[in-house]
């Protein structure tokens, strides 16, 4: 069950769902981008509902089906896949310790190692772990999912982020646990010494509620409900925004967004994106590659404002493992910038993605996702595919056509809208039937059918029927699709009909076509006679 703030009635879990919700669900997300998928089979990618691709060469694969089963392929490095085993595998292969479990959220560190949040608040971790990372209490490698218990058995945890060798994850009530690797204070316990199993991250957090936690490659950092950002750990190249470049053990509030209210935090490897909820971006950190977006590629200790455009940004995204930026704004448009392919794009770039993962996908060192992907079923329809479904559907017309006893059901705007005849003899007609004695049924259906799709499907013979509806109708390019259906469908038996017809609508370009094939009939049944 969520748990409520002890210091009031917020419900940090409903602060944080909504937003990883709007930040995981990806329409039409086309894993085929990385290319770790081309070693599913497209049965297996139509069952595809999650996924995260990770490791130092994006060489390692998890996946959830539709079936909330989950699969892992890869080279398995440090037993990051959690098989029991070292060894890689190219065909996937389903996480029987996990059966039955449902991924909430998970992320991965450099060893790498992995650690999974479920829908029901559990965490589990495996893989790389020489510096208690899996927070197992131990420095041995997690060959299976263990299930940490320690410190959190009654709290139930709704995201998670690993550094290079460190993890941290934030739980219902607002607290932040954080083990693993401590060189630089990255756990925020005030020392240097490795935490082995999950301790609470206190000092400056005693007292706040946390509502998003990310990591960079060896610091920490937290967003609190009143919009403040607290940070901690390495600080070499100013990835903290503190304004120095020293190593912070406890959390520090990042004073110079003082009066902004954070929403979001993102870390690449040594830079740092926030996204504050009047969709500005300040960025600070390394910027060797221009990850920070200034023009420029020198580092920043302080926040500095990222002018990407007048649309306001609505989704940041880096990981610890790249020295990539990307941003997505309210109208659609996705921007990128630093390392891209080991070239350096110092300024926003505009790109041709509808979605930040793309970015990662296409342009980032390694190509590994940078959250873990929610991938809906392909049922979204273009305008064109809408417009052809809704043809002849009598629960959404508005306009019947009766024809030899038979209703063609309509849209009267769409008509109105497809062809000029309909356009003025719609204009004051309110009724909501027509009858039609001009044309055979076949031949009218088709005609509208046409206004729904651009194309029409008949044979030779009631494409003749329909060239005179289109000649009629002044409708060019339905008489050209009408010649062509004619022209193509052409025979020793039809051929005189179909010319007669030809010749009777004025239809000069076929009639040349037709009075070829009919010569050309004749020749090859001349030469057939002995």
């Amino acid at each position: 069950m969520p748990m409520k703030d002890e210091r009031g009635d917020l419900d940090v879990s409903e602060v944080v769902k909504p937003v990883q919700a709007t930040l995981s669900s990806l329409k039409m997300l086309d894993v085929g981008k990385w290319p770790i998928f081309s070693l599913c089979s497209e049965a297996e990618l139509q069952l595809v509902r999650q996924a995260c691709v990770f490791g130092s060469a994006s060489n390692e694969l998890l996946y959830t089906t539709v079936n909330d089963e989950i699969f892992v392929l890869g080279t398995n490095c440090c037993g990051c896949l959690g098989l029991g085993d070292v060894q890689s595998t190219i065909e996937p292969r389903r996480l029987d310790s996990l059966t039955g479990k449902k991924i909430a959220c998970l992320s991965y560190g450099s060893g790498p190692h992995i650690v999974l949040a479920t829908t029901e608040g559990e965490v589990f971790t495996w893989g790389h772990n020489a510096y208690s990372q899996l927070g197992n209490g131990t420095t041995n490698a997690g060959l299976v999912p263990y299930h940490i218990s320690t410190n959190l058995s009654n709290k139930q945890v709704i995201e998670v982020a690993c550094g290079s060798y460190h993890s941290l994850v934030l739980t219902s009530d607002g607290e932040v646990f954080a083990w693993g690797y401590n060189n630089s204070g990255q756990v925020g316990s005030g020392s240097t010494a490795n935490q082995p199993i999950p301790r609470r991250v206190t000092g400056c957090l005693q007292n706040k509620v946390v509502v998003n936690i990310a990591c960079g490659q060896m610091c920490s950092m937290a967003v609190v409900n009143t919009g403040e950002v607290f940070v901690w750990g390495y600080n070499g190249n100013g990835q903290l925004g503190l304004g120095s470049s020293g190593n912070q053990p406890t959390p520090c509030r990042v004073a110079a967004l003082q009066g902004i209210r954070v929403q979001r935090v993102a870390c690449g490897y040594a830079h740092t994106l926030v996204l504050t909820d009047e969709g500005q971006v300040y960025a600070w950190g390394a910027n060797s590659y221009g990850q920070l977006g200034t023009g420029n590629k020198s580092n920043q200790s302080y926040p500095t404002p990222v002018v990407v455009e007048k649309d306001r940004i609505i989704e940041i995204a880096a990981c610890h493992s790249a020295h990539t930026s990307a941003a997505k704004t309210q109208g659609g448009h996705v921007y990128m910038w630093g390392q891209c392919r080991g070239q350096s794009v110092t300024l926003p770039h505009l790109t041709h993605f509808s979605s930040t993962d793309d970015v990662f996908a296409c342009f980032a060192t390694p190509a590994v996702t940078w959250r873990l992907l929610s991938v809906e079923p392909d049922d979204h329809l273009t305008v064109a595919e809408s417009l052809k479904r809704e043809f002849d559907n009598p629960n959404t017309a508005d306009l019947k056509f009766l024809v030899d006893g038979k209703y063609i059901y309509v849209h009267k705007v769409l008509l109105k809208i497809r062809c000029e005849h309909f356009r003025s003899s719609l204009e004051d007609n309110e009724d909501d039937i027509v009858e039609m004695s001009e044309f055979s049924y076949p031949v009218y259906r088709a005609f509208l059918e046409y206004l729904y799709t651009d194309s029409i499907s008949l044979s030779p013979e009631e494409a003749v029927g329909l060239l005179d509806l289109a000649t009629f109708y002044r409708e060019n390019r339905l008489k050209k699709l009408c010649q062509q259906t004619i022209k193509q469908g052409i025979c020793e038996e039809n051929a005189i009909a179909l010319l007669s017809a030809a010749v009777k609508y004025e239809a000069q370009v076929m009639c040349i076509s037709l009075n070829t094939s009919f010569f050309h009939l004749t020749l090859k049944k001349k030469s057939s006679l002995p």
